[in-house]
């Protein structure tokens, strides 16, 4: 059974936390061009919008199925995956509270008047650190499952 959540684990990373990652990274500049353009359609900014939103829920399936692998293998207490759960809750935040209001805020502005998107445009520059950090922190997690640094388990 935990070769199945090994497997489920792992593929819910690469088919949720990856497109989540991209999403979020490709908003940004077109962000920032949209907003200085004035351009009244935000059709690509709306679909990458909503691609953060529901593959962020998606990605809920990584930590619940990486819970199931830990537990079978016993290695909940290693430092490794303690600081993974760590790193996994703060991007889980980041998304949430960071990334994911700021893109609102963003596609709120489109179309608007220059004054309004004068004001968004800071948090559209502020987004490019934010999801950055997200896609970083996520980049540290896969490092940690990877090498294992201080596993004392077969």
């Amino acid at each position: 059974m935990n070769k199945f959540f090994l497997t489920v684990h792992i593929l819910a990373a690469i088919l949720c936390v990856g497109p989540v990652t991209v999403a979020a990274s490709m908003f940004p500049p077109i962000a920032r061009r949209t907003l200085q353009s004035g351009a009244p359609d935000a059709g690509g900014l709306q679909v990458l919008h909503r691609i953060t939103r529901v593959y962020a829920w998606a990605s809920l399936a990584v930590p619940l199925f990486g819970f199931a692998v830990a537990g079978g293998r016993g290695v909940m207490d290693e430092a490794w995956l303690i600081s993974s759960i760590v790193l996994t809750l703060v991007a889980a935040l980041v998304l949430a509270f960071l990334v994911v209001p700021a893109q609102s805020a963003v596609l709120a502005a489109v179309g608007q008047p220059e004054e309004v998107r004068t004001k968004v445009f800071s948090k559209a520059k502020l987004l490019s650190m934010t999801s950055g950090i997200f896609g970083l922190l996520w980049l540290v997690v896969l490092v940690l499952m990877v090498v294992k640094p201080g596993h004392t388990r077969g």
